[in-house]
């Protein structure tokens, strides 16, 4: 036994320093939470009023402001892509209008580098605002007062929800960066 070699820590946070995490998961953790949340959606019994948030843009929205520098900007067209095949909405509107979001944040983070989770949390209710009333016109609905009077539950769960998204995202990614594989 080598007399140098560095010797195990006994205390509590002897095992947690200098350790890899895991790339595979660093990398795909994000992508497949915000697909994931694409996917909640089916698991609901079907109502007269659209009363389900859009869990996969929340999850998009929630990772991208939480980690503003983890997704790349193009993101929004792979996961809008998936979206769009299981949401019911017409082929490509979640590419551009999640592909548009992702701009639009990216542009207001070059205006304002400094922000607190108030100000994310008001980016976030506008996003969401905004996708689901284009996702209403793109949808081929007839824009009546009634069809908008109708998208308020669904509207005020998606502004109500952000931070339980943003918290799950938190959470996730502090998952994303613990040690996987034990090197010892």
């Amino acid at each position: 036994m080598d007399r140098y070699a560095p010797k195990a820590r006994s205390d509590a946070y002897g095992r947690r320093i200098n350790r890899e995490h895991s790339p595979l998961v660093a990398l795909a953790l994000p992508w497949l939470s915000i697909m994931a949340g694409s996917l909640v959606p089916l698991f609901f019994i079907a109502t007269a009023l659209p009363l389900v948030p859009p869990a996969g843009f929340l999850m998009l929205l929630a990772w991208r402001l939480v980690r503003p520098g983890l997704l790349p900007v193009w993101a929004g067209l792979p996961l809008g892509l998936f979206d769009d095949l299981f949401s019911g909405q017409p082929l490509g509107s979640a590419v551009v209008l999640w592909s548009l979001t992702m701009i639009a944040i990216e542009l207001l983070d070059s205006r304002i580098p400094w922000r607190s989770f108030l100000q994310d949390w008001i980016v976030a209710t506008g996003a969401a605002l905004a996708y689901l009333l284009a996702a209403f016109v793109v949808s081929g609905a007839p824009p009546t007062v009634p069809g908008l009077v109708a998208l308020g539950p669904q509207a005020l769960l998606s502004v109500l929800l952000y931070p339980a998204a943003a918290r799950l995202a938190s959470g996730l990614d502090r998952l994303r960066l613990t040690r996987w594989l034990s090197t010892s």
